[in-house]
């Protein structure tokens, strides 16, 4: 898979970013306001999640904060650490987006960005770690093993907050996915359901794989030990990768060999291209 451009432009980074929110949060609010005559049932959600809220980073806030939120720690609270992160890190709203950007490039099941946006676990779960991981670097150690706790619980994923993850990531389905502690998930990385990035020790130090740029991981992989993933490599589903992974090489079995060996792939789409090709061409219903 592809790392993930972002309309980047002669324009200035901020000015860049602030024009990519407001090409997605045209898009998503026009997709909300559509659904809602559709699905007036789902009124709440998209009041909630969407129409009522008052930028795209926002939404996004209070939408995973909302799946979070138990009896023991509230929507308020979620939502307040969420504003108080991005606030001190504004790199996590660009990489929201371009996490959101990854599933709309790369999965051939969403027609609509407001699909992830409301309903993929994998996307909320990406940006629930977005958040411990901000905590867990700033002295909350405890807010943060429990938000991961509770996102375990949610979206069935298990991300330790010290990992280091890129942006553009795409989660297709989630389901079962382990990340250690010491694992680094570089930009546009891929990765399908049930999947263990682990150690096989229990030493300090460096013991979990690193996934450089591109990769893509097929369900079922284990990768483990302190060994990398080279960009662009694909790992085949139910694999167990116990060796380092040359650039743009495919491994499969179990253990894992390498199969074939690739050469570059086509350049990154950008973002106005990708939300061309979606299943529609305005916001209205198509089913």
């Amino acid at each position: 898979m592809l790392p993930l451009a972002l309309d980047h432009t002669s324009c200035p980074p901020d000015a860049d970013d602030a024009a990519l929110a407001d090409q997605l949060w045209r898009r998503v609010r026009g997709e909300a306001e559509a659904a809602f005559g559709h699905a007036p049932m789902l009124a709440p959600l998209f009041l909630d999640s969407i129409l009522s809220q008052a930028s795209f980073e926002a939404a996004v806030f209070h939408r995973v904060a909302a799946r979070l939120k138990n009896d023991v720690v509230s929507l308020y609270l979620i939502l307040q650490a969420f504003h108080r992160a991005h606030a001190a890190d504004p790199a996590i709203g660009a990489a929201l987006k371009a996490d959101i950007t990854a599933v709309l490039e790369h999965d051939p099941a969403c027609g609509r960005i407001v699909e992830p946006f409301l309903y993929f676990k994998g996307f909320h779960a990406i940006q629930a770690y977005r958040l411990t991981n901000w905590l867990w670097h700033n002295g909350e150690r405890d807010f943060a093993l429990y938000l991961q706790s509770r996102s375990s619980e949610v979206f069935q994923t298990d991300i330790h907050p010290a990992a280091r993850l890129g942006r553009g990531l795409f989660l297709d389905h989630a389901t079962g996915l382990v990340v250690g502690a010491t694992a680094v998930i570089e930009d546009g990385v891929s990765l399908l359901q049930n999947i263990t990035l682990g150690s096989l020790s229990r030493g300090t130090g460096e013991r979990d794989p690193k996934l450089r740029r591109g990769a893509m991981i097929g369900a079922g992989a284990k990768i483990l030990g302190n060994i990398e993933v080279g960009e662009h490599a694909r790992i085949a589903a139910s694999s167990v990768v116990l060796d380092p992974v040359p650039p743009y090489a495919t491994v499969a079995g179990v253990p894992a060999r390498v199969v074939r060996i690739g050469g570059p792939h086509e350049p990154a789409r950008a973002v106005s291209e990708i939300l061309s090709d979606l299943s529609y061409e305005t916001f209205a219903w198509t089913i």
